[in-house]
């Protein structure tokens, strides 16, 4: 007789990666199928579910085989003819939904992604982007439901590398190419690799939620599993089994870890004019550090001085030490080797009365998401119109929909 581990509670993966294992790929259905074997009970599906304003379907929750592992299914049996529905329709449905804050919000995320993919691939307005296979009653199901689960949990999601399969699908606007142009797309900046099989392995949805919901992609990451669970594909693959596999796990103290993402170099100078020190600042920057101070100190024998800073990711850690030798009176640096946690971050460009100001999106499981204009933009902006550049601020955030 076996035995299943307990239902997990609501914010049992905070401080813990929660890692999807996409071998065969991901789909939406897949996604909330691994979630629900891990331990995500069907009722925070059912809840978020039953928020929205949509009927004429069913949930299903089962089990299927895939090479003797035992996994769970998940399906939306739909009972009648669904409508087409835009992404404004189904963004402005979302937001007025009576779900939570962070699924509202990461649902409406992952649905962007996916909105605007499919306004690249038909050079459409965003507004007006008719989905028609994800603009179902189950896609939409499987985005929500999949944003309560990650947003259930609170882990910080890592994904692996996805398997891009080949060939060609039917789907309403005639024969695509495999991997599916928005599939491509929603993927931008996201690590792929190409396998010797004529089929779909990454769908849309699958693409939208992985592609949102991931802070980083790595083949496995440095962690101690502590649960896992396996989503079944609908179908039977010739090489391996279709199955997605969530393993959720604790990742390793700096001290367990051994090495470190990033190493802050450090100066202290006393005989350098603060034009050098900032020359140096923006040498730092130039040469890799993601960032770079001064801090006043006071020295031996009540000496001012300055301690130039800079953070760099390890692999140009010596290319900054050695510009911070060379652009400061220094004759030394010391290294913290440190790690450090970052959100994702995306740049896109909003239109204003002032014209196009590009904004910083930082996004990730964290909460809501950071925007920021950048402030040289409106800084011109500003004075091409005679304005405060607080205004241009103003009028960049109105204008920035996430």
């Amino acid at each position: 007789m076996t035995t299943r581990m307990p239902l997990l509670e609501q914010g049992a993966g905070a401080g813990k990666i929660l890692f999807f294992d996409t071998f065969s790929g991901i789909a939406g259905d897949m996604t909330i199928s691994a979630l629900l074997d891990l331990g995500v009970p069907l009722l925070v599906i059912e809840r978020a579910v039953a928020a929205l304003p949509i009927e004429g379907f069913h949930l299903h929750r089962g089990h299927a085989h895939r090479s003797g592992i035992v996994a769970t299914s998940f399906d939306v049996h739909v009972e009648g003819k669904q409508p087409e529905r835009t992404y404004g329709e189904i963004d402005a449905m979302l937001a007025a939904a009576p779900l939570e804050p962070a699924i509202a919000t990461l649902a409406r995320r992952i649905f962007r992604r996916l909105g605007e993919a499919e306004s690249a691939v038909h050079r459409m307005p965003l507004e007006s982007v008719h989905f028609h296979e994800v603009g179902a009653v189950d896609a939409i199901v499987d985005i929500v439901g999949a944003a309560a689960a990650i947003a259930y949990l609170g882990a910080e999601v890592v994904g692996s590398p996805l398997p891009m399969g080949r060939g060609f699908v039917r789907a309403q606007h005639g024969i695509l190419p495999l991997p599916p142009p928005a599939v491509v797309t929603c993927l931008r900046g996201v690590p792929t690799y190409g396998v010797n099989l004529d089929a779909e392995l990454v769908t849309p949805t699958g693409a939208a939620i992985i592609a949102t919901v991931a802070t980083r992609f790595e083949r496995w990451p440095t962690f101690a599993p502590e649960r896992v669970g396996f989503g079944a594909g609908q179908r039977e693959l010739p090489d391996r089994p279709n199955l997605l596999r969530v393993v959720l796990g604790s990742p390793p103290t700096v001290e367990e870890s051994g090495s470190a993402s990033h190493v802050v170099l450090e100066a202290n100078v006393d005989d350098m004019t603060g034009e050098i020190a900032g020359h140096a600042i923006e040498a730092l920057l130039a040469v890799g550090a993601v960032d770079a101070w001064a801090t006043p100190i006071t020295m031996k024998k009540g000496r001012p001085a300055l301690t130039i800073s800079a953070l760099a990711p390890a692999p140009q850690a010596d290319a900054v030490a050695t510009t911070l030798l060379t652009e400061t009176t220094t004759i030394g640096v010391r290294r913290v080797p440190v790690n450090r946690t970052e959100r994702p971050r995306r740049s896109i460009t909003v239109e204003t009365v002032y014209g196009a100001i590009r904004v910083k999106v930082s996004e990730g499981p964290f909460g809501p998401p950071q925007v920021k204009p950048e402030f040289d933009d409106c800084a011109a902006a500003a004075r091409t119109h005679g304005v405060p550049v607080r205004e241009v601020v103003s009028a960049a955030l109105a204008a920035t929909r996430i």
